[in-house]
């Protein structure tokens, strides 16, 4: 394993660590309250947050308190539970314990994880040299695309589906989130 795979690693488990602590806590203040939202309602509060971080880089000032970094593990939690959405189905009780909950986070959140180092093999850590509004407009391009596949009714005829897409996003948002980590850091 190569030193770049190795601080990729390290750096993206910090992130991930991070947003698991957040999602638990979140869970335990409201269960499973968010599966009641249908896939559409989903990637709406997926848009909320990335149109907020986009409207702070533009304006270069945020009045609210929390800044680009909590909005970041946001979206990540939030395409974890779309993935949920999509393989469990919405529910209008909380069906899920918590346990399982939190299983079915880390199971994605590996998944995602897996995709990354795959596509970053063959990029070459492409994303250590965009700039952090790059992947706020790639999160935003995903979202107007799942979008356009819940008008067609989930079906794609060459494209990447609705899963795929929430996959990229979570690791977009990774990769935002490890630059900002490093801006703070230098």
């Amino acid at each position: 394993m190569t030193n770049s795979v190795i601080k990729t690693t390290a750096q993206y488990n910090q992130v991930m660590d991070s947003c698991t602590s957040i999602f638990i806590k979140k869970m335990n203040d409201y269960g499973s309250s968010w599966r009641v939202l249908r896939p559409s309602s989903m990637v709406d509060q997926i848009f909320i947050k990335a149109r907020r971080i986009r409207t702070i880089e533009e304006k270069n000032m945020s009045l609210v308190e929390e800044g680009v970094d909590s909005e970041y593990l946001g979206i990540i939690n939030y395409c974890i539970l779309g993935i949920i959405q999509i393989r469990k189905g919405p529910s209008l009780t909380q069906d899920l314990s918590n346990e399982s909950i939190a299983q079915l986070h880390q199971e994605i959140f590996k998944e995602a994880f897996d995709l990354m180092m795959s596509k970053n093999h063959d990029y070459d850590e492409a994303w250590r040299v965009m700039l952090i509004s790059s992947f706020t407009d790639l999160i935003l391009s995903r979202i107007l695309r799942i979008r356009q596949i819940l008008i067609n009714d989930g079906k794609t005829l060459v494209s990447e589906g609705i899963e795929s897409n929430l996959l990229d996003m979570i690791n977009y948002a990774v990769f935002a989130s490890i630059r900002l980590l490093e801006n703070k850091e230098s």
